[in-house]
């Protein structure tokens, strides 16, 4: 099979589930780590993105916490960027050992990375993505009498807080990811969606915003003509009619077939929602090109018939 080039979203629940510890998420990227590499050693090229809403989540609990008038909180854009930077390095470093373990000579590289969205997007007054740890509904309803902040059910699992998330329209450092990646370095770029930035006044400003790791992972591979683009989730393949009698997985469906299920509701607009409709833009948008959702432990499965969820267009 000829060498790909793949990008590769991992969820920030993937990197943290309960224990929000140093030590513990880079254990668990060590474990992602060992999964990556099973891509590298079928002979592909690989970018990395990578979720953050529990981390974003928590630094920003942190961040009031200790702020004062001599050492304000940061704002949100900073939190994101500081994220990126954290879980770079924890992946990076996993990612260097598991190559020097396999006896694999290859560069891994984190960019910080600034995604631009437009400043009139409609998520600006209605705040959807998720990010921090989960609370219970009375926990969530104490937090929103003593702050501005909004909080939502997300998909059964408990109560979170919601800010804005626009849409991505670009990726400033693209060309240099795409440079790096074609020179054979493993990059990992637009972490938690990317810094949201906005073009104002011929210049780039930072902007209180979560972009959905999904779709800024699916502009990254639309930009840089990336063959694949891999969306990992806590499931093996997309389902329909999911957790009841009638429960069927998908394997290879079409951008069309998909367009009826979501008619039909069939996937949580908090879950798997986004990755399909990041899955259908980026087929849509390179007719070469398919994305594939499935889980992290089914990453070396790629070349066996039926493994995840491919989505082609059609």
């Amino acid at each position: 099979m000829s060498k790909r080039k793949i990008v590769v979203a991992l969820g920030g629940n993937a990197i943290l589930s309960t224990d929000a510890s140093d030590k513990a998420q880079k254990e668990a990227l060590k474990a992602t780590a060992a999964y990556l590499v099973e891509i590298i050693k079928q002979g592909n090229e690989l970018i990395i993105s990578h979720g953050n809403g529990p981390q974003v989540g928590n630094l920003v609990l942190q961040q009031q916490a200790a702020a004062s008038k001599s050492n304000p909180a940061m704002p949100l854009d900073t939190c994101v960027a500081m994220t990126q930077g954290s879980i770079g390095y924890w992946l990076q470093n996993a990612l260097e050992n598991a190559f020097k373990k396999e006896g694999i000579e290859k560069s891994v590289i984190s960019v910080v990375s600034q995604v631009v969205v437009d400043q009139n997007d409609v998520a600006f007054i209605h705040p959807t993505k998720p990010i921090g740890p989960f609370l219970t509904q009375s926990e969530a309803h104490e937090q929103m009498l003593l702050s501005d902040d909004t909080y939502q059910e997300d998909a059964g699992r408990g109560w979170r807080k919601v800010v804005p998330s626009p849409k991505p329209v670009s990726i400033l450092e693209y060309p240099i990811i795409n440079q790096l990646v074609e020179n054979g370095v493993v990059t990992i770029s637009v972490g938690g969606g990317g810094i949201p930035v906005i073009e104002a006044e011929n210049e780039f400003v930072g902007v209180e915003a979560v972009i959905d790791k999904d779709f800024a992972s699916q502009k990254l591979a639309e930009l840089v003509e990336a063959d694949l683009l891999v969306i990992l989730t806590g499931v093996e393949q997309v389902y329909i009619n999911y957790n009841q009698p009638n429960q069927k997985a998908l394997t290879t469906v079409t951008t069309k077939e998909l367009y009826q299920y979501i008619q039909e509701n069939q996937f949580a607009p908090g879950s798997m929602l986004p990755k399909i409709e990041a899955a259908i833009s980026f087929v849509e948008h390179n007719p070469k090109g398919k994305a594939v959702i499935t889980s992290l432990e089914n990453l070396g499965n790629f070349n066996t018939e039926n493994a995840g969820t491919t989505i082609v267009r059609g």
